[in-house]
């Protein structure tokens, strides 16, 4: 693989504030193919085109050292809100639409749904579609891997397990990333990390410890679930290594085009939705929800926090989603909430948190003032 030359990159794109970002301070660096955004006012910053995305030509070391996550103001925070409620909801609306129509076919309408409306935005905002199969290929990966595959997974899962439970169990995501990236040497699997994947662990136990001695139904749903979790660890992978250099517009459509593609040869084999009877209208406005609300525009409010907080701020949404997906379970349809679960919730959160890596830095920093005012 050539990197471009190092120094050269303010002539690399046409956007000032971005190129001035490019050269990192002394001693921090990137990710190689980090994409920086040019950060300007106005919301969102999704919506700029092409040519305002540069790519980081100076890091080249695969290893590198971490910034600082940023610390998040009001707005960045209510947005973290916003797309945990919207996240959260996804898991509210495949549980309403799973009553009347098969997990797949489900899966189908919200990719095929959220494809069309995020398409007519990407044309409009200068971006094209792939011309070519080898262009394809990467969004067809992404599509199985990020869509596909976790959908399907996790909407099954949802016919055996509550709306909440699945929720928390999708929160096992960046535990199951951080074990994939350092399987594949893209990130070092620090002792921090170790600690919360353990963490993780304990928490699944915790939820799946009753359903495993009464072997109940209810475990091949969690089941199904983590194996969606570790289909979007696997997605994180490919994005990083295929799609870095891509603007995360057209990779969202792009990706929810494929997978509609490849969810649409799977249900008709497997499902035959023309034979089922016409679901009622709830059932449709949970579907039209599911796709504007919980993928298209949750698409857009992801990206937009990852343009100005970063991605150790936006991967906290996972702590808040099974807040969200528990409460709409239990007001609206009338799931209990259970003491092991919220404790499995709990320590899986504690987990994530030092995945993330600000709770541990913050006692070591408690530790040394201690030790420095003794």
């Amino acid at each position: 693989m050539s990197f471009p030359q190092a120094h050269p990159a303010r002539e690399r794109t046409a956007c000032p504030e971005a190129a001035a970002r490019l050269e990192p301070p002394d001693g921090i660096l990137g990710h190689p193919f980090e994409r920086i955004p040019c950060i300007r006012p106005g919301f969102p910053n999704l919506f700029r085109r092409a040519d305002h995305w540069a790519v980081n030509p100076r890091i080249r070391s695969r290893y590198a050292q971490v910034q600082e996550p940023k610390t998040m103001n009001p707005a960045e925070c209510g947005l973290l809100v916003l797309l945990s409620i919207l996240w959260g909801s996804a898991f509210f609306f495949v549980g309403v639409a799973v009553v009347e129509l098969p997990p797949l076919t489900v899966a189908l309408v919200r990719v095929g749904l959220a494809s069309m409306m995020l398409l007519g935005l990407m044309l409009i905002l200068g971006h094209s579609l792939p011309r070519s199969l080898s262009g394809w290929i990467p969004f067809l990966v992404m599509g199985l891997l990020n869509n596909a595959l976790p959908f399907s997974f996790l909407n099954t899962g949802q016919t055996l397990i509550s709306v909440g439970l699945a929720s928390i169990i999708n929160g096992m995501t960046p535990l199951f990333t951080a074990l994939v990236m350092a399987s594949f040497r893209e990130e070092r699997l620090t002792l921090r990390r170790v600690a919360g994947v353990l963490l993780g662990v304990v928490g699944i136990m915790l939820i799946s410890l009753q359903d495993m001695a009464a072997g109940d139904a209810r475990l091949l749903g969690i089941g199904l679930c983590l194996a969606g979790a570790l289909s979007y660890g696997f997605a994180a992978l490919w994005g990083r290594r295929h799609l870095m250099d891509v603007p995360p517009l057209k990779t969202a459509t792009c990706q929810l085009l494929s997978s509609t593609l490849i969810m649409a040869a799977v249900v008709a084999l497997v499902e035959s939705p023309w034979t089922l009877p016409m679901p009622g209208m709830q059932t449709w406005l949970a579907l039209i929800a599911l796709a504007l609300f919980g993928t298209a525009l949750a698409y857009v409010v992801f990206f937009e926090i990852l343009a100005r907080a970063g991605a150790s701020n936006v991967m906290l949404v996972t702590l808040l989603i099974p807040v969200t997906a528990l409460l709409l379970g239990n007001l609206f349809l009338a799931e209990p909430i259970f003491v092991h679960e919220i404790a499995g919730a709990a320590v899986i959160g504690l987990g994530l948190l030092f995945i993330d890596g600000r709770l541990p830095r913050k006692l070591a920093n408690a530790a040394r003032l201690r030790r420095w005012r003794d």
